[in-house]
């Protein structure tokens, strides 16, 4: 009779189903505790299908749980939804610091008459640049100050002797209303209050009454940020405790310009508000 091959297929399949018995006995007593019959087939597809459910489990824990992240080289960080989360809220405040700051700029140059194209923000870096080297000389900035000035208040004050500068009566001036507000305390020379005192919300710009050039604009201990105005027809404009003040002296000014900031400052204050005094041929 003719053996059959050892890799016979059908011999093969037979010997995976021959059926053993698995008897478990006690070690003292040789006393029997349990018999199972297994076949080599139903024991290599138990433990595969506990290899194959391990496998799974370990798989889904990896997926679906931080536990990925302990693992070494798993995955890539850039892509943890956390900072993605916090790659946008950066992103979201710098846009918002961005776009502050270029509205707080636009307010400035609001508050202060300046209009800023891109064309003069280039002819101004330009000249900037081109001057940066040249070392200005002291007495020669102060002695350009002390000629504005000058200038300035000679043609408002004064007119060539020839053709007098007509002076026009103070009831037909026009005036720009420096702040809009309550008025909490009013003209009460008796007292020695030479003004009215006008209350408003914190940062709010302080308006030129007429145009005229700027003669003081300094701090002092009683008014705190103190700026005045000199104007035609003999007309003295003061505005007093200011938290910051926007024009220097010497400079010229447009009625309804914003020339300083609401504020708090000097012994006489005790609150936000603006002592405003006009005063009127002062001189005579």
């Amino acid at each position: 009779m003719e053996e059959q091959p050892v890799n016979n297929p059908k011999r093969l399949r037979q010997r995976l189903k021959k059926p053993y018995r698995l008897v478990i006995l006690k070690e003292d007593s040789l006393e029997e505790v349990g018999a199972y019959t297994l076949t080599p087939l139903s024991l290599y597809v138990l433990l595969s299908s506990l290899f194959v459910g391990l496998a799974t489990i370990v798989v889904m824990l990896i997926v679906f749980t931080p536990l990925k992240r302990w693992i070494p080289g798993y995955g890539d960080a850039s892509m943890d939804p956390e900072l993605i989360s916090l790659r946008s809220k950066i992103d979201d405040m710098t846009r918002q610091l961005e776009l502050q700051k270029r509205y707080t700029d636009n307010i400035r140059h609001i508050l202060t008459g300046e209009v800023r194209t891109e064309q003069t923000e280039e002819k101004q870096g330009f000249i900037q640049d081109s001057l940066s080297e040249v070392k200005r000389i002291e007495e020669d900035q102060m002695l350009r100050n002390n000629y504005q000035l000058g200038e300035g208040l000679r043609k408002q004050s004064t007119a060539p002797a020839s053709a007098p500068a007509p002076q026009i009566p103070l009831e037909r001036l026009h005036f720009t209303p420096p702040l809009k507000g309550e008025i909490s305390a009013g003209f009460m020379p008796d007292k020695e209050h030479n003004g009215v005192d006008i209350l408003a919300p914190k940062n709010t710009p302080i308006k030129a009454a007429m145009d005229g050039y700027v003669i003081l604009s300094d701090w002092t201990l009683e008014t705190g940020n103190t700026i005045g105005i000199l104007h035609n027809s003999q007309v003295t404009t003061f505005y007093k405790h200011n938290s910051s003040l926007l024009k220097k002296q010497g400079s010229f000014v447009r009625a309804g310009e914003a020339i300083a900031i609401i504020g708090n400052t000097g012994t006489l204050s005790s609150g936000p508000h603006l002592h405003f005094e006009l005063w009127y041929q002062e001189n005579q």
